[in-house]
């Protein structure tokens, strides 16, 4: 185990077992459930969206990460506004006057997000504008303006727009006999103006920019922008002012008067009756070729430089308020930005991060990666025999996913002894390798069952073309349970060992998605005990079949039993304070808990009364946190802290001191309703002293971060942690990758 400048011991430190003895304090005359003491969910969604852009905004993030930080700000704004904003229209309209956990009515809460928002927006686009291209164009990345352009530049640019461009075109007219077009969603389009020469009529058309063609077009070698004699890195234009600019070979005869890009976005959540759908996979799919169109538009993108008729025209036609416009200086449509991430500049991104091999499977080389047969296997090397020598402990993107899951699934699909493999699907990627791996171990006769969750949002058509491929090559696939999401990351191999059946399990926080496995954190655990093996056998059946399993022996399943089992356990903390405050003897409690997001009120009032018990809690949550932290008779002893790094902080832990007895628990949900009551997950509890141990050295070193680590104030609102003078910086990521590699 490394020990850093900023690594914390492996046990979590008990400040709270030499606390001052205070005699038990009553709270009842406090309500728990007071709004004051919840923060807005959305609200909460926003400050989390402000931290991301911070990112982009802080001069110690690389040049090029900061671009790709502008990306994702878009980018989760487009499905904040899709799915988060579009609930609360609808709610509007069908006059829902149900409060939220913090008093807020939907139409308030649409006006606090416009209202927090729009500088949000503002000063993201200002920044790319005034700050971010000229120092990209300093480092050789020129995104230029068409009027900025020589004639030489231009002419290419005209050949190009002729050959590969004017054929994808389509204008719409809008008049008495053309209606308004309907616009898909997150479409980014052109209002042209033109006017008829003979009639003198101004004519409204629309051009959509195609999604099939690059957004930013590159200059070839020789035609690329030149400063001070330096070879640029790259030099190219936003494919809509392209089209802009050679409007008359759309609509020859007429005068361009004028053209301004807009972009929509619309109501993209799925609504699928379940139990009226005969085929779920043909319901949702149906549900898919809707989504672009049917959803009503939530969100209209101008320019400032739009002229007041006709922004209220395109209002008009999509039904929009006031509320619902953002203008903006410059380019629509930042998330495209993300392309230009792929540029060959290292020294504008952070450094390189290879996965390491966990320890105990570097010496044990899979023979499949060394292109032998798993019939050629010496006894030793398989990962069944490293696993059997005790729980293993993985941590990605730190440890290697291709060399731990990935290998355990595509070794189980090989081997002779392995009768059967179930598994969870709820997101992976476009050419998985595991997906492949199940194929092939259905073709070599083995037993597979997997769950695929078709709501799995904005992988829908994703999820079922593998479905079908899955089906196709007689894997057994089922598409979870009516009103639930299946959203557990569970696998389990059945292997036959001299006579007798022995089961290996997977247990973790992420999806099964190599891709992602490299971009966001998250914890594993595989295991071959006795108790996992039954309790998973219990829950595929539950998944599969008619189970109507109430009780595991290890496992804590939503949305069985995991609320009680984790309201028992901060109950367990609070019992332990308030006993040992009226006898003055002993330690109190402890919890550290990390996940992506806390709004479920009945976790929060039992963290409350925890808090006035004297229990000291700390809260690592990287988005949505509704608790209020540091209110004086509630929350004193709860901190609160989000972590925003180079790599997304997706795993789930939970640490309870329970009296020195520590327990830490990973799995798949978040402390919200929805994982707590409509989702399917699994939270296990890690029994090996030594594997407790690195998931406490973990939550200490994020703990101790002062680079990526924000406190969320009782206001509402987030300080980012700044390390104290002559202190070194501690980022928890960086060491993290640094204590793997030693």
């Amino acid at each position: 185990m490394v020990k850093t400048q900023s690594s914390l011991p492996a046990r979590l430190p008990q400040t709270m077992s030499k606390q001052k003895k205070t005699p038990a304090k009553t709270y009842t005359e406090i309500n728990l459930s007071d709004p004051q003491y919840y923060f807005n969910r959305e609200q909460s969604w926003l400050e989390f969206n402000n931290r991301v852009l911070h990112e982009a905004l802080d001069p110690r993030t690389p040049l090029l990460e900061r671009l790709k930080f502008l990306a994702i700000f878009s980018s989760n704004l487009d499905e904040y506004f899709m799915v988060r904003v579009a609930a609360l229209k609808q709610q509007v309209e069908a006059k829902v006057s149900k409060l939220t956990s913090d008093g807020s009515k939907p139409q308030e809460q649409l006006d606090a997000i416009n209202k927090r928002l729009l500088p949000m927006v503002t000063q993201q686009h200002s920044y790319f504008e005034q700050t971010l291209r000229p120092k990209l164009a300093a480092s050789g990345i020129y995104i230029l303006d068409y009027i900025d352009l020589n004639q030489e530049q231009r002419n290419y640019l005209h050949r190009y727009f002729q050959e590969q461009v004017f054929p994808v075109l389509t204008p719409l007219a809008v008049d008495p006999s053309h209606p308004f077009p309907f616009l898909s969603n997150l479409s980014l389009n052109l209002a042209v103006v033109v006017r008829d020469p003979d009639t003198r009529e101004e004519l409204f058309a629309r051009v959509k920019v195609p999604q099939v063609l690059p957004r930013f077009l590159p200059l070839p070698g020789d035609l690329q922008w030149q400063q001070k004699g330096k070879t640029p890195v790259w030099t190219g234009v936003p494919l809509e002012q392209v089209i802009a600019h050679n409007l008359e070979a759309l609509f020859p005869g007429m005068d361009i008067q004028e053209y301004h890009p807009f972009r929509i976005t619309r109501n993209s959540d799925l609504t699928v009756e379940e139990e009226e759908a005969e085929d779920l996979l043909l319901a949702i799919e149906q549900e898919l070729r809707k989504r672009r169109f049917t959803g009503s538009a939530v969100r209209l993108e101008i320019q400032a430089i739009m002229p007041p008729a006709l922004r209220d025209m395109l209002m008009d036609e999509l039904v929009l308020g006031e509320q619902d416009v953002y203008v903006v200086e410059g380019l629509l449509g930042l998330k495209d930005l993300m392309s230009l991430m792929g540029l060959p500049v290292p020294e504008l991104k952070d450094p390189p991060w290879t996965p390491v091999v966990p320890p105990r499977l570097r010496n044990s080389e899979s023979p499949l990666i060394l292109g032998k047969s798993m019939l050629d296997a010496e006894d030793g090397e398989d990962i069944f025999t490293v696993i059997r020598q005790g729980d293993l402990m993985l941590h990605h993107p730190y440890h290697s996913f291709a060399a731990t899951v990935q290998r355990f699934i595509t070794e189980a699909a090989h081997d002779r002894s392995v009768l059967a493999i179930k598994m969870t699907l709820y997101r992976t990627s476009g050419d998985s390798p595991i997906v492949s791996s199940l194929i092939e171990a259905a073709e070599n006769g083995k037993q597979v069952a997997v769950l695929v969750e078709l709501k799995a949002r904005f992988d829908e058509e994703n999820n079922i073309n593998w479905a079908r491929k899955l089906e196709q090559a007689g894997v057994h696939v089922v598409y979870g349970l009516v009103g639930l999401k299946t959203h557990t990351k569970i696998v389990m191999v059945v292997r036959r060992e001299d006579g007798f059946i022995r089961r290996y399990v997977h247990i973790g926080t992420g999806n099964y998605n190599p891709k992602t496995a490299g971009l966001y954190t998250d914890v594993g655990l595989l295991s071959c005990r006795e108790d996992l093996g039954a309790d998973l056998t219990e829950l595929f059946n539950y998944l599969t079949g008619y189970s109507r399993q109430v009780s595991y022996r290890k496992l804590l399943v939503a949305p069985v039993n995991m609320r009680d089992r984790f309201l028992a356990l901060i109950r367990r903390e609070t019992e332990f304070c308030r006993l040992n405050a009226e006898t003055g003897t002993g330690s109190c409690g402890r919890i550290v808990a990390k996940m992506n997001a806390l709004v479920d009120p009945q976790i929060i009032v039992a963290l409350y009364e925890a808090s006035q018990a004297g229990v000291k809690i700390d809260l690592i949550i990287r988005g949505i946190c509704c608790l209020r932290p540091g209110v004086e008779g509630v929350s004193d002893n709860i901190k609160v802290i989000s972590i925003i790094g180079r790599f997304l902080e997706h795993s789930r832990m939970f640490y309870f001191f329970n009296g020195g007895a520590e327990e830490v628990y990973i799995g798949s949900a978040d402390w919200m309703q929805r994982n707590l009551t409509r989702r399917v997950e699994a939270i296990v509890q890690v029994e090996d002293p030594t594997i407790v141990m690195e998931l406490q050295e973990i939550l200490g070193v994020m703990l101790a971060d002062n680079r990526q680590a924000w406190d969320l104030l009782p206001g509402g609102h987030y300080s980012q942690r700044r390390p104290p003078a002559n202190c070194p910086e501690v980022s928890s990521q960086q060491i993290l990758m640094d204590m793997v590699m030693n």
